[in-house]
Parts: C-alpha cells; structure tokens; sequence
C-alpha cells in the first residue's frame, strides 16, 4: 500500500499495480472503512482500478507537532486500512441490461465478428453469456468499466473514434465492455443498444451502476427495444 500526495489537498493511495478482481476487492473495502471512519478534514473519495484519491481540506485536517496536513492524513490513513480485510464486503449487486443487438443500434457487431472469425450470433452469445465486474465508474458520470469480456470478443478502439455515441450504446473496448450513460464521442466498437437509462440525473440514485456490481446482458428484439421505449 503506496500513499503519495495529489497536490495540496488530496492523498493517492495505490493498492495494487494489475487491474484484477483481488485488487478490486482491497480498493473497494479500502473505501468502504475510509467512509465508515474517515480522516479529519474528509471531503470525498474517489475509487480506481487500482487506486483511491482521498480529498481533504487542509485546514481542517488534525495536526500533530510539526507535521503537515498531508503527513497527518496519511498517519490516519496508514491506521484506519492496517490489516485490510476483502471479506468485509458484502454480497455483490447483480445488475440485468436488455440489449438489442446488432442492425443501426450495433453497427459494429458484424466487424467485431469479422475479425475473430465468428458469426454475430456467436458474438452476441458470447457477449450476453457472461457475468461482468463493474471496476469503476467515470470518464463521464454513470461510465461504467465492466471486466470479464470474453477474450474471444476483445477487440482494440477504433482508430477513428465517432464524435457522438447514443446514450444506452454497448460497446467493445479492448478486453472491457460498457454502456455510454449518455450522448458523447468515443472509440469503442458498438454492438447493441439498451433501452434502459444508465444515468438519470431525475433518479433518487443518478447511476444505475456502481463499483463492485456485477452486469449481466440479456438479448431482446427490435420489438421488445421499441416497446420498452428504446425507440424514442
């Protein structure tokens, strides 16, 4: 566990040097006993793949002696995550997405196919019979990073990314898999729609996902799509 400033106000913390599930459980109950017990001078916490930032105001923030606001934050810190425990995480929040692939909503599936030898049935399959890992949440608000993509499937960015991404659009990125929250440029290859709302700033709860869900894909047709209000 590495602690390092992040300008005069926050601390990084890195937990790990590989984006997997282990590290991802330290980052994850790291941030749950930080909230439960957080430092003097806490303004918020941002969690990573591998790492979380600790805001803090630096006035408010406990003194000892002649230390600085950042070396009393990380004295805290270094305490509260002695003997860090993954198992104090619950049980994960399992996350349904229908999603209509394929056609004007996927314009990539068919060149996701192409270049792994495969049919769009099969890359549909593949895609939809996994169980993902949320990682973490941002690029923009409600972005989720989701693990666990099929290596069969992973497909490198475009090189030309589009200058505006439907909100609801599933998308390949490398070995990772997501949905655009909302309407944006991007680079990932574009597989399917869903009609749900990943992020709704009228919801009690903006963002569907958070870190530490698992996502599972389900297919449905043009029909159901338009039906559930997919279409418009």
């Amino acid at each position: 566990m590495q602690f390092a400033p992040l300008g005069d106000s926050a601390v990084m913390i890195t937990l790990g040097d590989t984006i997997d599930e282990r590290t991802h459980r330290l980052v994850r109950a790291a941030s749950t006993r930080i909230r439960g017990d957080p430092p003097p001078g806490f303004v918020d916490l941002v969690p990573a793949f591998v790492s979380i930032v600790v805001h803090y105001d630096p006035s408010a923030a406990a003194r000892r002696g002649d230390a600085t606001p950042h070396e009393c934050v990380v004295s805290f810190l270094r305490e509260r995550l002695a003997s860090l425990d993954v198992e104090e995480l619950g049980a994960p929040r399992v996350v349904e997405i229908p999603v209509c692939y394929g056609g004007d909503l996927g314009p990539d599936l068919d060149d996701v196919a192409r270049a792994h030898g495969l049919t769009a049935d099969e890359v549909i399959e593949l895609h939809s019979g996994a169980e993902y890992l949320v990682y973490m949440v941002g690029f923009m608000p409600g972005f989720a990073y989701l693990g666990g993509l099929p290596e069969r499937i992973a497909t490198p960015r475009r090189k030309t990314p589009r200058t505006a991404v439907p909100a609801g659009t599933v998308g390949i990125g490398g070995r990772q898999t997501g949905v655009y929250p909302l309407v944006s440029p991007g680079g990932w290859n574009l597989i399917g729609k869903t009609p749900v709302k990943i992020f709704d700033i009228a919801r009690e709860e903006p963002t569907l996902l958070v870190t530490g869900d698992r996502v599972r894909f389900r297919p449905i047709s043009r029909a159901q799509f338009d039906h559930a209000g997919g279409g418009g």
